[in-house]
């Protein structure tokens, strides 16, 4: 006959130990893929700029991807921004003339 202290361990066991083994789910079944795609779901604010925003909304593409997918769309993007980005920084009209030129 079983010890009270031996009884009380038992009692305490996890309820799932007593389940049939054949009963225990496939550990293989939820095993998680970290090579696969897993959007991240991020809010972003407009920025106020449609080409700038376009490049943004782009970056979703790459939640559909493999990991390996990844760099050609970031680079992608990448080239995109900095070419908007330049082209925002680019004064309208004609440009200025050289201050070298100027004589006093």
């Amino acid at each position: 006959m079983p010890t009270p202290d031996a009884q009380d361990a038992q009692d305490l066991r996890d309820p799932q130990d007593l389940r049939d083994p054949q009963d225990a789910p496939d550990p293989d079944e939820h095993a998680h893929d970290p090579a696969a795609p897993s959007p991240l779901d991020v809010e972003r604010t407009p920025t106020g700029s449609a080409e700038v925003d376009a490049q943004l909304d782009r970056l979703g593409d790459a939640d559909h991807l493999a990991t390996d997918g990844h760099l050609e769309v970031y680079e992608d993007v990448h080239r995109g921004l900095r070419d908007a980005l330049t082209a925002l920084d680019a004064r309208p009209g004609p440009p200025a003339p050289p201050s070298y030129d100027r004589r006093s």
